[in-house]
């Protein structure tokens, strides 16, 4: 074997003892801990937004699917305007329990997704982010839904950068914690007002998140 193919053969061997003793200590080191309010907690009013009704409770196999330690599906009413909450809290994703992207869930429930995009929510206080915005359709129900990742102080649309940052604050914080928020409200006769509703709604949500879904 020549003496550069030895180097590289060498070089080779050592990253990748390094690599798997870096992830021994990473399995054993395990999720880091932190504070957070249960979501059972959530305020009843944010902002104009009044919670109407009870708390929405899934059965037992619906539970099982989600895998959610932590969940709040909650309604909302503000002026004659109604529109549902839905936040999924996973502690760690390190088991395979992970987000349930709405894409992968509401098609198996018979609705039916169109005029996809994104939407900005601008929360006080905080940075702004993106959100994917979505008309849904099951039979004569139409609504206008909402929804984005959230953990770690990362709020983002896309399922594959939630993905990535998780893997990132892995490592670097020893944390996968995070969560799946979804805003919907009936669309009606007037897509804006559906669109203002549901943006007001995530606003406000956004603002009280961190005590529930630490930064």
């Amino acid at each position: 074997m020549k003496p550069s193919s030895n180097f590289r053969f060498g070089l080779l061997l050592i990253v990748l003892l390094l690599g798997g003793a870096i992830i021994n200590v990473w399995e054993s080191a395990g999720e880091a801990r932190v504070s957070r309010k249960s979501l059972k907690e959530f305020p009843t009013q944010i902002g104009s937004w009044q919670q109407q009704g009870e708390d929405v409770r899934f059965d037992d196999e619906t539970e099982k699917v989600l895998r959610a330690d932590d969940y709040v599906s909650r309604s909302f009413q503000s002026n004659g305007r109604v529109a549902s909450l839905y936040v999924g809290y996973y502690a760690t994703q390190r088991n395979g329990a992970t987000y349930h992207s709405p894409l992968n869930c509401l098609p198996g429930s018979g609705w039916v997704m169109s005029d996809g995009g994104k939407m900005t929510i601008a929360a006080p206080n905080a940075p702004s982010f993106q959100a994917n915005r979505y008309v849904i359709q099951n039979g004569n129900q139409r609504a206008l839904m909402i929804y984005w990742y959230q953990g770690r102080g990362n709020a983002v649309a896309s399922e594959y950068w939630a993905k990535i940052y998780t893997v990132l604050d892995s490592v670097r914080r020893r944390r996968s914690d995070g969560a799946l928020v979804r805003v919907m409200t009936p669309l009606g006769n007037s897509p804006a007002d559906a669109e203002k509703s549901a943006i007001e709604l995530a606003t406000e949500a956004a603002r009280e998140l961190p005590a529930f879904v630490p930064n």
